[in-house]
């Protein structure tokens, strides 16, 4: 029982202060006037009164009504009810303070009458508002009414009622003044009591903003409400309470704060507070207030307050719930019928039913939670604490934000020290976690069962607060309406303070004679509710249990010593322990394998063990959520090694580099979780010693701690005082001695085992888990592991001592918190403070012997060098270095995206030798361990090296590396073993750098292989084939002393300038001056001598003569003269390389031009490479010409316009005078020209001249005006007076008009247009060579077919770089033209092959979607230049064909021009196509013309700046996608390519050393290459290398070269045409690089040799192919491949000599020819690859040639209905074709069905003989045909299959074929006759009888 009030107070206006600007209230009176004992006065109710300030009014206010709250310092809540009414204010006071002022001013109006607020409060420690509100309301009435009621004694009755508290039961009280009230106590007083008041929070501000304003509370932030009523404040204030039931808020709870004290919202705690709306203003700046506005109905949340709301799919339910009962009618409202009867509840149900929402939703948060409580002490107080991370884990909400909050905050903290306990009284929240569960996880996804669930719980809500609720029994006076505005009332009389006292003093001396009343609490055993549901994710679920399998197999492995067994299946059991449940059952398994707390294992088991223990580890999170590193922990302490005499190392010392030991909450509840179990036992051991006689009391073996604690606590009032005393002695004890074990195992993990590395303190000291690094490495020598802490460290010298201090600091901090929280004594807690110290220095002494002794374990064995194959000659520079590869950014090896197994990271070691750099060893992952990885690249061809440093998950700490990367496409990333000290790898970095950049081109391997290392690095360079060398002297000799007379001194030679070069050009990059530092200005040599005829003779047989001959360009006749009517002559003027050092001795000149005035002409150009004769076209005798650009001196003249300034003295005029006669002998030399007349100028031709010449010229004119449009990307069109007269157009030259129409282009166009923005030629053009297209271009980029307008053609064409070309104008007469194009910059070359490495061999994978490999590949333009190479060369191809000269003046003449003039005549002449032409065009364009191959491959120190450039490689990816496109006019294959890509950089032969003829007899290796060689196998030149082995192996061959005679190719050029070259991103990791074949083919025959000699078990003839691992073409090589290598073998088989494969081909082709006239093809693959005449696709569009390095596999796909037996139609009309017809369509020869057809010798009529003849069986038509041959349209005569009768075997008859088998023959009878065949053989026979046969039975 209490008392219903405590006090009553009356509370008026303070007259005396209210001079002040804020008036004041006082208290006037109180009752009592001393305090209660147990309820003190509250302070400062008279703030409370008027919370917005004592005011005075003009006229009386209605009476008011509210109720305050006042919490005091011992969290008690004090409820104040105010009544607050009006009083007339005395006079005098006020107008006192006024009267002084009326003097001054008589103006002033005397105020009217004033009125002052009054209060009378109960403040009562019960939530009765209706009850006060009622008394204090009665006590007004009595007052104003002038009832005959003395106040006294209703204050007197209403201070001595007494009430009881809770229990459901109803008292009727009265004050006296004839009223009577009931009031009805709840049954529990542990539910809160809402009345109406969370409805009306809900009504005010809708579901949303209360679901905010709900989680902002639990997650402890502000709250503050606004509202212009103070009962509606505490109304929602009192709400939000309500719904956070069963939690209690226990901060700072004021629901209606005075203005006077705002200050308190600036509060740091967390509150709720309310407001009235009168305050808003000041409530603006609050920052982290969230502001609820009752009366506006909004909530703002600060931008800077994140609130964590509910977990989903929770919060959606819980909105739905709400909604269906705050507004029942939204489910129905778009019903067609809605039911008529949809109200909601009443308010007072609707509160209870939002209320049952939120009970509902806790006990979903919190279901399972007393599983999760730690019960540390029993007696004699429990202690209970809550194990977050087991709870959090166990429902997968680690992630939860909300969850996590609420469950760290203090709300939980007092929900779990309150309900903790398992033996209390319970109420309705108890029995729903403990019932209901099961029933809320069922109902949860359906609203409606959720809805009656709901409602019960509201009703017993309802039941709860209204145990009566028919009784109204009340009966309470009310003032009459208005009372209080009657203008005489009087004021609130002063009350007799001695009535009031005796009222209470007679109660107070009642109640002491009453026995108390003392209502018992019943209390009972909290049961606890199904256990949380460890909830799996259902994919983990389904493929779990298999790795589980794979752990245990793995473990039991390991426990058995089946080593072999256990490396295999250990990486798929540390990717399988990413998962929980395999984490788990990892603890349980090792569980098992424990013997009395101890587990020896020997070092291979240990280190095992320690991997996974490691990998479980690194996957938990520091609070370890599922409980695995506290499953671990006893583990780490069992499992141990003996390391020698008495030591013995256990497993903590090597897993504790993870941050859960670093964890302070993990070890207390750790700590909590271990002496629960030991408080377990202790209680369930003292019953089994039966100290409990009676027996049903005994506590059975499966009770939970929780149980028997309940048990404890119901027995503990039972027992003797020294029973209790025992048993908390006992507790006591057993806490204390956890706290050493727990000290001990702190120790264990927290010490290192290289004390003297101080590991723990790394960043911000123990205890901060965030810190601890990630990076988790095992090792089974711990102590090389402990060592390399030091390189995270960041206290390398920190002693021993401060870890050992660092240690004992965490230890205490845990020790005190733990034995404070479960009541350890303080002479126990001082022990354990001086034990923590030797604990702790005894542990770091053990460890020392241990980590002495682990330094001595032998190291782990590592896998046997493997070393690599040698070429003959190479030789090791280095022994090789321990390292591993690792996997870069190509993921096919790693088993990335493709699948497959890991095969790097490798373990291997690296060579370097003379020749490489070369990778053997074997995968890491055990699953291919028996795999060989080699990587392998020329050091010529290295191109960058980078340190980095590696940390991979392997067997130990790996510091550095070094990344290397090889223009031949590869990259090697490779990591130094521990083993190899740092100054070894340093040494094979120097090693590298020399061998990479020799001194001297002598110093590369092309020179010194077969000598000694020493002499390399030495540069000792022993002479040898003296007689050449001599030679090679003399020549230099002569070229020198030319040089001297003319006072030359070596030095830089800098061109004159041109005022107009553009500002690229004059940016003169390295490249620039490399370029000219060797150039001096020559002059002309002196005549040739007889004792230089031996050079000469030499030269004449250089590659330039062969084929100037074969061009029919000149020959050298003794006399060096040639006849005078030809028009060209091979000049001599260089043979001492005086004029150009760069051009070969012999050059093709004009037969006009007289060697002097070569020698001035040479000047004008760029290093005097000036214009010679390099192509002639046998057809058009239109020649090409390749010259440097030009430098702007003499030559400049005769471009420039009269008023241009001129550049140079006088001497200018007349060198352009001969440059002019020289371009004019060129012109003169072309048929064409000479045909016209004889006239030297255009002027005369007229389009009815040019349609005169020759026909067949005429048609083969391509549409050049469109073409060049394209290449220079014009999109200027000629003004419209462009036809009929002279147009002058803004270009660099004017024009003669001349209309012609075009037709048919000979060869087939590719498309040159650029696209978008990788075209970026300029739109200058000469007009002459655009024209005015008027129709729109084919689709394949040629022009179009339409007829355009074409104007005159020039006779040469001068193509140049437009830079160069700036302010030139041409002169009308001339019959040159220039063409202006923007051409790339070497540089261009340079980084966009960067650009091209990183995206083909990426150094590591890229997530970012800028890095993508097709991005890359994007912005490294490779393509592009590509495409314009392309573009440019086909424009020549095309203007050569038209019958005009080019001339290539580009650059320096030796990059690009190259690249231009090598590709034109490649697409030209078929002879360039073949194996001998294409070397003869290499040696003659790009190593007789001078392409600097030393300067741009950077070979040596010199030229290491300029770095590398790959030109020739460009060239080589043009020529192969020219390859993919004509797959049958190149004799050679693509590997031919590959291996040129490969060969010209790395250094092996001498072919590609050195930058021209001149440097090349120099060193005196122009000519030895006929000299001795050394050894068989040491080749000098390439060429020869791959003559010998084309010899031996088709594999530089292409099978499907059949090429046409004169063929002109013009590939496509779109950058959408080209393929990336698979040289560029092939790799074979099996064998390395395929390019040196003794390496990776001899080594294959020897083992092929092996393979044959074991053939005592049948082997499969399946093999796995693995992607970037095996050679596809040597694992799966093509048909013909195939054939031929099974001939061999038979060959070798029946000991036949084997004959050369090349005289094979030529017999199968020859063969082949002589049968095509029957065309017996059965096969349509060698019809196509054999027959020379084919009109089949020529360019690869329905045929798809597959690469490979051993010759080509075919594969078709023809676009015809019966492709299995269609053959391309006869050939024999090609003729008259012209190619382009052959390339474009394929058509059947015949129409109709074949079913089935082939040769068939038939018998004729009598007396005739057999005859073969081409049978055609037509199902369709259902008859048999037959034809002469194969080809022809015409049938010779039909069966008709309806008459036959039967198909037999027949027998031969005279006449037959010979050597025929028997079975060969067959006879068809028809009705009308007998007709005899004979196939080839008894099998084609079998074939025709049947398809004849199942025609007859389909009819």
């Amino acid at each position: 029982m209490t008392r219903l009030a405590d006090y009553f107070v009356l509370v008026g206006y303070d007259v005396d202060k209210s001079g002040s600007s804020d008036g004041q209230g006082r208290i006037l009176q109180r009752f009592p006037e001393k305090d209660w004992e147990d309820n003190p006065f509250p302070q400062g109710i008279e703030l409370f009164c008027q919370p917005s300030g004592w005011q005075l009014f003009t006229e009386r206010q209605p009476p008011t009504f509210f109720v305050a709250v006042l919490t005091d310092i011992n969290s008690e809540r004090h409820y104040c009810a105010c009544f607050t009414f009006w009083e007339a204010v005395e006079d005098s006071q006020p107008l006192k303070s006024l009267s002084g002022e009326d003097d001054e001013d008589s103006g002033i109006i005397q105020p009217a009458q004033m009125f002052a607020p009054k209060s009378l409060v109960l403040v009562s420690q019960l939530d009765h508002t209706e009850v006060f509100r009622n008394c204090l309301g009665l006590i007004y009435t009595v007052h104003v009414e002038g009832l005959k009621v003395p106040l006294e004694t209703l204050i007197g009755n209403l201070l001595t009622c007494f009430i009881p508290i809770a229990g459901g039961s109803q008292r009727t009280i009265t004050l006296g003044a004839g009223d009577r009230q009931v009031i009805q106590t709840p049954i529990n007083d542990s539910l809160p009591v809402s009345g109406c008041s969370v409805a009306l929070l809900f009504r005010q501000l809708g579901i949303i903003n209360v679901l905010y304003l709900f989680c902002a509370a639990l997650t402890e932030h502000k709250i503050l409400f606004l509202s212009s009523s103070y009962q509606r404040l505490t109304d929602s204030c009192r709400a939000l309470l309500s719904i956070m039931f069963p939690l209690k808020y226990c901060f700072t709870y004021i629901p209606i704060l005075p203005g006077k004290l705002l200050e308190v919202l600036c509060t740091p705690t967390p509150f709720i507070i309310g407001v009235s709306s009168f305050f808003r203003s000041e409530t603006q700046e609050l920052l982290d207030v969230i502001i609820a506005d009752l009366d506006g109905g909004t909530v703002t949340i600060p931008e800077c307050i994140h609130i964590s709301l509910l977990p989903e799919p929770l919060l959606h339910q819980t909105q739905t719930v709400l909604s269906m009962i705050l507004d029942p009618e939204l489910e129905v409202a778009d019903h067609a019928f809605p039911p008529s009867t949809m109200e909601p509840s009443s308010l007072k149900i609707q509160d209870k039913e939002i209320r049952a929402v939120f009970l509902w939703l806790f006990a979903q948060l919190f279901q399972g939670h007393r599983w999760c409580l730690h019960i540390i002490r029993i007696h004699p107080e429990p202690v209970i604490r809550f194990h977050k991370a087991a709870f959090l884990g166990q429902r997968a909400l680690t992630e939860d934000d909300f969850l996590m909050k609420v469950l760290d905050g203090m709300a939980f903290s007092g929900f779990v020290s309150e309900r903790g306990p398992s033996y209390r009284a319970i109420d309705l929240f108890d029995e729903l976690i403990a019932t209901e569960v099961e029933r809320i996880r069922l109902e949860e996804g359906n609203p409606h069962k959720v809805m009656k669930h709901v409602k019960e719980l509201a009703e017993q809500l309802f039941k709860n607060e209204n145990p009566y609720p028919a009784v109204a029994m009340h009966k309470v006076q009310r003032p009459t309406e208005g009372s209080h505005l009657r203008l005489h009332q009087t004021t609130f009389p002063h009350l007799d303070e001695v009535t009031v006292q005796l009222f209470i003093d007679h109660a107070a001396a009642k109640q002491k004679n009453e026995i108390p009343a003392v209502k018992s609490e019943k209390k009972c055993m909290v049961p606890s509710g199904p256990p949380p549901d460890a909830i799996i994710d259902s994919n983990v679920l389904a493929n779990s249990a298999r790795r589980l399998e794979v752990i245990r197999n793995c473990i039991t492995y390991i426990f058995e010593n089946k080593t072999v067994e256990a490396k295999k299946l250990l990486p798929a059991v540390l990717r399988a322990l990413k998962g929980r449940a395999a984490r788990q059952c990892l603890t349980q398994e090792l569980n098992l394998h424990v013997q009395q707390n101890r587990a020896v294992l020997d070092d291979q088991q240990f280190d095992y063990i320690i991997r996974m223990l490691n990998c479980t580890l690194q996957d938990c999170s520091h609070m370890d959520e599922h409980g695995i590193a506290a499953a671990l922990l006893p583990l780490v302490t069992a499992f141990c090694r003996k390391l020698g005499a008495g030591v013995t190392q256990f497993a903590y010392s090597c897993v504790q580099d993870h941050s859960v030991w670093t964890n302070m909450q993990f070890w207390e509840a750790m700590f909590y979780s271990d002496v629960q179990n030991h408080i377990r036992a202790l209680y369930l051991e003292g019953n089994e010693n039966g100290e409990h006689h009676q027996e049903h009391e005994s506590v059975p073996e499966d009770k939970s701690a929780l149980e028997i604690a309940s048990e404890q606590r119901r027995q503990w009032p039972m027992l003797s005082k020294d029973k209790q005393q025992e048993l908390i002695q006992k507790e006591e004890s057993t806490v204390f001695s956890q706290a050493i074990h727990y000290a001990n195992r702190m120790s264990y993990l927290l010490l290192p085992l290289d004390t003297s590395k101080n590991r723990l303190l790394r960043s911000s000291g123990l205890g901060d888990f965030e810190s601890v690094s990630n990076s988790y490495v095992t090792n089974s020598i711990a102590g090389s592991m402990a060592e390399s802490y030091d390189t995270e460290s960041g206290f390398e010298d920190a002693e021993s001592s401060d870890v050992a201090n660092s240690v004992v600091r965490f230890i205490n901090r845990f020790v005190d918190k733990v034995c404070t929280e479960s009541g350890v004594t303080n002479e126990h807690l001082k022990a354990l403070h001086l034990m923590i110290p030797d604990i702790v220095q005894m542990h770091i002494e053990t460890l020392d012997a241990v980590h002495r002794e682990s330094k001595r374990l032998p190291a782990i064995q590592k896998p046997k060098l493997l070393l690599p194959a040698l070429l003959v000659g190479e030789e090791l520079v280095m022994e090789g270095l321990r390292v591993y590869l690792i996997s870069d950014g190509r993921d096919e090896a790693t088993g990335g995206v493709m699948g497959g197994p890991p095969l790097l990271p490798a373990e291997g070691a690296i060579f370097l030798t003379t020749y490489r750099l070369i990778f053997r060893g074997t995968p890491t992952d055990p699953l291919v361990g028996e795999q060989v990885v080699i990587r392998s690249f020329p050091i010529a061809s290295l191109t960058k090296e980078k340190k980095i440093s590696v940390s991979v998950q392997m067997d130990q700490f790996i510091q550095e590396g070094l990344q290397l990367r090889s223009c031949t496409f590869q990259l090697m990333k490779i990591a130094f073993d521990e083993e190899v000290a740092s100054d070894l790898a340093e040494v094979f970095k120097k090693h590298l750098h020399k061998l990479r950049y020799p001194q001297h081109v002598h110093g590369t391997f092309a020179f010194t292989v077969g000598q000694s290392f020493k002499l390399v690095v030495e540069h000792k360079h022993k002479e040898k084939n003296q007689s050449l060398k001599t030679l090679s002297k003399n020549l230099v000799k002569n070229a020198k002393r030319t040089m001297s007379r003319q006072h030359v001194t070596r030095k830089k030679y800098t061109p004159p300038t041109w005022e107009n070069r553009s500002s690229l050009q004059s940016q003169v990059d390295e490249d620039d001056i490399s370029e000219e530092v060797d150039q001096s200005s020559l002059t002309l040599s002196s005549t040739i001598k007889s004792s230089d005829r031996q050079t000469m003779s030499n030269v004449v047989e250089r590659a330039c003569c062969k084929d100037y001959q074969r061009l029919g360009l000149g020959t050298l006749s003794n006399s060096l003269t040639r006849s005078k009517h030809e028009p060209f002559r091979i000049s001599t003027i260089n043979r001492m390389y005086a004029v150009c050092r760069s051009y070969p001795g012999l050059l093709i000149v004009p037969q006009s031009i007289p060697d002097s005035t070569i020698q001035r002409i040479s000047r004008c150009y760029r290093q005097n490479r000036f214009p010679v004769v390099c192509w002639r076209n046998s057809r058009t005798k239109a020649v090409l010409l390749r010259s440097a650009g030009l430098h702007g001196k003499g030559v400049v003249g005769f471009f420039k316009s009269p008023n241009a300034p001129t550049a140079g003295p006088s001497q200018t005029d007349s060198t352009s005078l001969e440059q002019e006669k020289y371009l004019q002998a060129i012109i003169n030399s072309m048929p064409s020209y000479s045909d016209a007349s004889g006239r030297n100028t255009l002027s005369g031709f007229t389009s009815a001249h040019m349609s005169s010449s020759d026909s067949s010229d005429k048609q083969r004119q391509p549409k050049i005006g469109a073409l060049m449009k394209q290449v220079m990307g014009s999109k200027e069109e000629p003004p419209a007076s462009v036809l009929g007269h002279r147009a002058r157009v803004t270009s660099l030259s004017q024009h003669r008009t001349s209309v012609k129409a075009r037709n048919l282009p000979r060869g087939k166009w590719g498309s040159i247009r650029g696209s978008g923005r990788m075209s970026s030629y300029s739109p200058d053009i000469g007009t002459r060579l655009a024209g005015k297209d008027t129709s729109s271009p084919q689709s394949n980029g040629g022009p179009s077919e339409a007829h355009f307008v074409q104007q005159q053609r020039a006779y040469l064409y001068i193509i140049g770089d437009k830079s160069q070309l700036k302010g030139t104008k041409q002169d009308p007469l001339q019959q040159w033209e220039v063409v202006p194009i923007e051409v790339f910059d070497v540089r261009h070359v340079k980084t966009s092959f960067k650009k091209l490495m990183k995206a083909c061999i990426p150094s590591s994978t890229s997530t970012d979607p800028n890095m993508t490999y097709y991005r890359c590949l994007e912005e490294s333009d490779w393509l592009c230049l590509i495409h314009k190479v392309l573009q440019v060369s086909v424009l020549v191809v095309g203007l050569l064909d038209s019958g005009s000269s080019v001339m290539v003046s580009l650059e320096d003449g030796w990059d690009i021009s190259t690249q231009v003039v090598s590709l034109v005549q490649l697409l030209s002449d078929p002879y360039y196509r073949t194996m001998d032409g294409f070397r003869l065009l290499v040696e003659k364009e790009w190593l007789s013309f001078g392409h600097r191959f030393s300067h741009r491959g950077a070979q040596t120190l010199a030229s290491q700046s300029s770095g590398f450039t790959p030109v020739f490689l460009q060239f080589l990816d043009c020529v192969h996608q020219i390859h993919l496109q004509f797959p049958m006019e190149f004799e050679f294959s693509q590997y031919y390519l590959k291996f040129l890509a490969y060969h010209y950089v790395s250094n092996r032969f001498r072919t590609f050393l050195l930058d021209s003829d001149y440097e090349r007899i120099e060193l005196g290796v122009m000519y030895e290459e006929k000299g001795e060689r050394k050894s068989q196998q040491m080749y000098k030149s390439v060429w020869d290398y791959i003559d010998r082995l084309n010899k031996k192996t088709p594999i530089f061959f292409n099978y499907m070269f059949a090429p046409e005679d004169g063929e002109v190719l013009k590939p496509y050029s779109f950058i959408s045409n080209l393929k990336v070259w698979d040289f560029y991103t092939n790799e074979t990791l099996s064998e390395g690089p395929s390019y040196d074949w003794e390496l990776v083919y001899g080594r294959q025959e020897q083992m092929d040799e092996s393979d044959r000699q074991d053939t005592s078990a049948p082997k499969s003839k399946r093999k796995i192919i693995l992607p970037c691992y095996d050679n596809r073409s040597k694992v799966e090589p093509d048909a013909i491949t195939k054939l031929f290598q099974e001939m061999q073998s038979l060959e070798m088989e029946l000991g036949q000599v084997s004959e050369k494969w090349k005289d094979t081909w030529d017999k199968i082709k020859a063969t082949q020819r002589t049968e095509s006239k029957l065309e017996s093809r059965h096969s349509l693959s060698s019809s196509l690859l054999m027959s020379s005449n084919l009109s089949h696709h020529r360019r690869s569009q329905g045929m798809y040639v597959k690469e490979s390095r051993v010759g080509s596999t075919l594969n078709l796909s023809m676009d015809s209905e019966s492709s299995v037996t269609a053959t391309p139609s006869s050939g024999m009309g090609r003729g008259q074709q012209s190619t382009s017809t052959l390339y474009s369509q394929f058509q059947t020869s015949e129409s109709e069905h074949r079913s089935f057809e082939g040769i068939l010798y038939k018998k004729g009529a009598l007396l005739k003989p057999w005859k073969p003849r081409w049978f055609v069986l037509d199902k369709t038509k259902h008859q048999l045909r037959y034809y002469d041959a194969r080809q022809d349209k015409d049938c010779k005569g039909v069966i008709d299959l309806a008459e036959v009768e039967s198909v037999i075997q027949g027998t031969p008859t005279m006449g037959a074929p010979k050597n025929i088998d028997e079975k060969a023959f067959f006879d068809l009878k028809t009705t009308k006759r007998f007709y005899n065949f004979c196939a080839q053989d008894s099998q084609n026979a079998q074939l025709w009888m049947d398809s004849v046969q199942s025609c007859l039975s389909d009819a």
